[in-house]
């Protein structure tokens, strides 16, 4: 309502940042409301966090469309927040801070103590209570903020420092971060339990197979480019004199000077090396990869780039990992194999290398969607790429993509054809990765980030013995993939139109009315025009434009089932968040369309919302109502965890619907009754053969009726018993096989009696002892 009357562009407060936090409200493993989520329709919100120059502000946008302002204050610049989750709880392990759940942990320029430098704090508040529960100093200022079940993470410049979800004591810490220019000064990913951070240097002895194969895409292009890239360099010097002298550029420190800085005090350091860490069982103090420290806790020790690394993901699955170098040029995909034994046994498969262009962009936000068939990656330019991989490599096309499910790697001609072990064959003879250039060869030993793998040979010998294990040679081919979509900022908003209607809890809700049009006017990158960096940030979720088009209607269940993709929302630094539709399809100049055929993308921009504070509005702060989203998606979490931990939840709340009793679950169940249960356990191994011998139709099942002198055995009978004061066992059967009468045997079988079972409640004399028939002529 604060729009009416003056025009809205002077009076909107500056954003800093925007992004979009995973947080209990929109958990879907342990928020129990949306457990059953295929068949009550139950969809997660998105939760959305912006910075100002003047505070923050959380917004919930649900699956109805009607976007919910959560929390705002006005408290000085935040450099980082996150909503901590609920953490993770046993009966040896509880949470000290339950009754203050939810918290909000915040990096203010003005600490809570006031005397120490900005930005080198972290306070944590209670959203139920609006008080401070904890506060965290450090001596130097912090970048970034990190959260999962298990710990908080803090980003310092050059160092980690880990904490515990349960009580905030030190866990472990990292110092040997790789210093990178920015945006973000030091880039790590956190998994649900995994941590990936930029190491300063290579250790050989921790070093685990695979890694980043050489940045070559096999093709003409890979030349042309390679000799532009000479020009290029001399242009972006000339470039960089430029904007030095307009003053467009940050006058910060550069790459070389951070670097110069770095190498007077240590040994030369190594850029684009990458550390993953189990957060588990990783020793709690110093982590440090050395040649004299073992490797427990590192999962992986490889190297990703050549240059230093500026953004990294994990995957909802935590097995992915995406990275970006300061470049820009290209962004890998590896996926981690681990081995329990050591970091050098573990295998990083270089799966995709995702060629977004020659120019020069620093990367700030990536994004994966749930099932990890599509990666945004999204630039400072305040453009966003839109990327097809698959999650165990190959080059994505109509059959991967086009089906609303994850399909298998292989199709089932392949499977029957029996392709796979003729491709194997080829590739071993060509070595490596079937390179058609020889001095473009990708295999781990040609590039130039890698040393001869040491035990290769040995290896070699193994895989012909073990083809199933895919931490050994050889490593799945390399496959480069160019962006579909590429979804730029537009400059305003003023392609798109008021939908007419009230506000929806202050935050405009707007429909776009031009229909999707096979070729989208070309709209300018704001940063060409502006010279600047833009904050975007995006995420896929199911659509919600349905609402804005037809407030009217109510949702069809299968109205989300439609869509291959679901929808791309993307959150721009003007605080509008629009709702993006993205349609793949077979490649419109493919001759004929079959499963391997490529792929093209139409995207369309169906709704928005501007999200953006005015300084009229009214801060929204804790202490907050039971009934407030955040509050209940806390207390569901934390009840689920205490059930999972076999607990009985604090003042349980009212009868238990979900759980018949807590006693199945609390009661403490004695060694010996593990034993017996664990010996009724049945494993199997292997998945049976599609069809059995027996079922084939070369196979024939008949009912034999021996003529008349042939004794027939009921379980009870007589012969059963021995005869004569001897005892002499007599013969069971007389059957002679040249008296068998073959007219007896009837071509169609007859009905057979049900095969006699222990525990059968019909009397054992009742059975005849006809054979079993299994007709299985199909």
């Amino acid at each position: 309502q604060a729009y009416s009357g003056t025009p809205p562009a002077e009076e909107k407060e500056k954003i800093i940042w925007v992004r979009f936090e995973n947080a209990d409200l929109n958990d879907t493993s342990r928020n129990m409301e949306f457990h059953e989520i295929h068949s009550t329709g139950n969809e997660p919100p998105l939760l959305l966090m912006i910075g100002y120059s003047d505070g923050m502000q959380i917004w919930s946008i649900p699956i109805s469309g009607e976007a919910q302002e959560l929390f705002s204050v006005r408290h000085g610049p935040v450099r980082a927040a996150r909503i901590l989750p609920a953490p993770q709880i046993s009966t040896q392990k509880c949470d000290n801070f339950s009754e203050k759940r939810p918290l909000l942990g915040v990096c203010k320029s003005i600490g809570s103590s006031g005397t120490s430098p900005p930005y080198c704090c972290v306070d944590l508040y209670s959203l139920r209570t609006g008080e401070m529960v904890k506060s965290i100093q450090f001596k130097t200022p912090i970048y970034d903020l990190h959260c999962n079940k298990r710990i908080l993470v803090v980003v310092l410049q050059e160092k980690i420092a880990a904490f515990d979800s349960c009580t905030f004591t030190k866990k472990f810490f990292v110092t040997s971060c790789y210093p990178c220019p920015g945006p973000n000064m030091n880039p790590i990913a956190l998994g649900s339990r995994w941590l990936a951070y930029a190491e300063n240097k290579l250790i050989r002895c921790h070093q685990s197979r695979g890694g980043a194969c050489g940045d070559n895409i096999q093709s003409y292009t890979a030349t042309v480019i390679s000799a532009a890239k000479t020009i290029k360099t001399g242009l972006t010097m000339v470039g960089k004199v430029v904007t030095q002298l307009t003053g467009t550029l940050p006058s910060g420190a550069t790459e070389e000077e951070i670097l110069a800085h770095s190498n007077i005090r240590r040994s030369p350091l190594v850029p684009g090396i990458i550390t993953i860490i189990d957060t588990e069982t990783v020793a709690e103090g110093q982590v440090l990869v050395s040649e004299d420290s073992d490797s427990d806790g590192i999962v992986a020790h490889f190297p990703a780039h050549e240059k230093p690394i500026c953004c990294m993901a994990f995957n909802p699955s935590g097995m992915l990992l995406v990275t970006t170098d300061t470049l820009g040029h290209d962004f890998h995909v590896f996926q981690i194999l681990t081995h329990p034994w050591s970091s050098s046994q573990s295998a990083v498969h270089h799966l995709y290398t995702l060629h977004r262009g020659e120019t020069e962009a620093k990367v700030q936000d990536i994004s994966f969607s749930h099932d990890c068939r599509w990666v945004v990656v999204s630039t400072l330019r305040g453009t966003s790429h839109v990327f097809p991989i698959n999650p165990y490599g190959g080059q994505p096309c109509v059959r991967t993509h086009m089906s609303p499910r994850v399909v298998n790697r292989m199709s089932r001609f392949q499977k029957s054809a029996g392709l796979e072990e003729i491709e194997q064959e080829l590739t071993s003879k060509q070595g490596g990765r079937c390179s058609p250039v020889p001095g473009l060869s990708s295999s781990p030993s040609g590039s130039p980030l890698h040393g001869k793998l040491n035990s290769q040979d040995t290896y070699n010998n193994f895989t012909n013995n073990n083809p199933g294990n895919p931490r050994l040679l050889p490593l799945p081919s390399l496959t480069v993939v160019l962006p579909l979509a590429q979804i730029k900022q537009p400059m305003t908003l003023g392609t798109i139109t008021k939908r007419t209607g009230p506000y929806l809890f202050g935050a405009g809700c707007f429909s776009i009315k031009a229909p999707c049009k096979t070729k989208p006017a070309p709209q300018i990158s704001p940063s060409k025009s502006m010279g600047g960096e833009f904050c975007v940030a995006a995420v896929f979720g199911s659509s919600r434009s349905w609402f804005a088009n037809n407030p009217g209607l109510k949702r069809e269940k299968d109205q989300s089932k439609q869509f291959v993709v679901e929808s791309l929302y993307i959150i721009s630094c003007y605080g509008s968040l629009v709702e993006h539709v993205l349609e793949p399809r077979p490649l419109s100049t493919a001759p004929k369309i079959s499963d391997d055929t490529p792929l093209e993308m139409m995207t369309c921009p169906r709704a928005s919302w501007t999200l953006v504070r005015t300084p009229q509005w009214n801060e929204l702060q804790p202490p907050f109502n039971a009934n407030h989203p955040l509050l209940l998606a806390a207390d569901a979490v934390q009840y689920y965890q205490y059930l999972l931990a076999g607990l009985v939840p604090p003042g349980s709340p009212g009868p238990i619907t979900r759980h018949e009793s807590y006693d199945s679950l609390a009661s403490d169940h004695s060694g010996q009754e593990d034993e017996e249960w664990l010996s009724q356990v049945e494993i199997v191994t292997h998945t049976g053969p599609h069809r059995r011998l027996w079922m084939g139709p070369q196979f024939q099942f008949k009912t034999i009726h021996p003529s008349g002198q042939t004794t027939v055995i009921s379980s009870s009978s007589s012969v059963l018993q021995s005869h004569g004061p001897s005892d002499t066992p007599q013969p069971l059967l007389d059957f002679d096989t040249d008296d068998l009468d073959l007219n007896s045997l009837r071509i169609q079988p007859v009905r057979s009696e049900p095969v006699s079972m222990p525990g059968s409640s019909r009397p054992v004399s009742d059975r005849r002892g006809v054979s079993t028939v299994i007709d299985a002529t199909s």
